[in-house]
Order: structure tokens, then C-alpha cells, then sequence
């Protein structure tokens, strides 16, 4: 018999709430820290989405209750990261990271000629969480010649991209606007 616990997810918006619900089965990895600094555990989850859907990975960000024993959903991002839970070399992963951010890795190291990681380093900034790092690497399986790489710290603008300096406009993107085109832009690099 399965046995699942659905969670409702509430997350209020100057529009209303917005709810998304999901069996706690589909919840394929999780990290606690304290992302808001204030001295208690907070919890970040990668949810994969409904069978049969074409949508990609969710993520979740809760934040603990200021004096009380619970957590509040502050970050619902549906069809964000993409990634398998049935494919090795395909899961979609997230890490608390020392300084209190999130790490949010997504990868194909399996299948195909085309192989790439790519993580996103979310930070809690003016009270929103935002994508404050992107990191990408590639490469073709079928010709060592061509890789590709870029490490862009997305709040200033500055970073590397296939091993030389690159500057953009630095800006504050939440982690629920982030597109990947986004970094791959910036950095220059070719749509994955």
C-alpha cells in the first residue's frame, strides 16, 4: 500500500494565495540551514513534478516561524530545475551551502554527447531569495575540444566565461523569475 502524506504549500501574494500541493513522495532532495540568519533551521526542497507532466523540477523555501515551532513556505517556484529521478547522471540536487546559501545543481553526465552541470547559488537578500551565482560547465563527449564554462556572480555582473573575464549589468533575480537563458546569456555560451 503507498502511503503518502500530501502537503499543502500556501504562499501569499499581493494577488491572493497561490497553492500548489504534492505527495511527500515526490519530494527527491531537501537541505536545511539557516538562510535567513537569524539562528534557527530553514528547509529548501527539489520536488519533481506530477507523472506524466513535461514540467521540470520545483522548488520549495521555507523559512522557520519567528518564536514558533513551524515553517512557512516563502518561495514556491514550480518547473525550475530540471533533472531525472530516474537517470544516473541526471538528478536534480541542492546543498546548504557554509555562508548560508543555497546550491541548486542540475546536470547530464549520462546520456547524449552533450555533457554539462550547472548550479545556481541562491541567497536571502532584502528580505526575497535571488539567484546570486551561476556556474555552467560543458562538454562534447565526441570532440575534447569543445567545452565551454562560465562562473557568473549575477549580483555584480563580473566573472569568467570560457576562461576569459566577462562584466554584464549585476542585478537581483528571484529565484521565481530565473530562466537559465538568463546565465547562458550573460556568460555567452551556447543554449543547452
Amino acid at each position: 500500500m503507498k502511503t503518502a502524506l500530501p502537503l499543502a504549500l500556501v504562499l501569499l501574494s499581493p494577488a491572493g494565495a497561490i497553492t500548489e500541493t504534492f505527495p511527500a513522495d515526490r519530494i527527491t532532495a531537501a537541505a536545511t540551514g539557516d538562510w535567513d540568519r537569524d539562528g534557527r533551521q530553514d528547509l529548501v526542497l527539489i520536488v519533481r513534478p506530477a507523472e506524466g507532466s513535461d514540467d521540470d523540477n520545483g522548488v520549495y523555501i521555507y523559512l522557520a516561524d519567528d518564536g514558533e515551532p513551524r515553517l512557512s513556505l516563502k518561495v514556491a517556484a514550480p518547473n525550475k530545475v530540471w533533472g531525472s529521478t530516474t537517470v544516473f547522471g541526471q538528478e536534480a540536487g541542492v546543498t546548504a551551502l557554509s555562508n548560508g546559501s543555497i546550491s541548486i545543481t542540475s546536470q547530464n553526465s549520462a546520456i547524449g554527447r552533450d555533457r554539462w552541470e550547472q548550479s545556481l547559488t541562491v541567497a536571502y537578500r532584502n528580505s526575497r531569495f535571488v539567484v546570486a551565482g551561476y556556474t555552467y560547465s560543458a562538454y562534447d563527449t565526441l570532440d575534447p575540444n569543445h567545452t565551454e564554462s562560465c562562473d557568473l556572480n549575477v549580483l555584480t555582473g563580473k566573472g569568467t566565461a570560457n576562461g576569459r573575464p566577462i562584466a554584464t549589468k549585476g542585478e537581483q533575480v528571484s529565484l521565481e523569475a530565473w530562466n537559465d537563458d538568463i546565465g547562458q546569456k550573460a556568460c555567452g555560451l551556447e543554449q543547452q
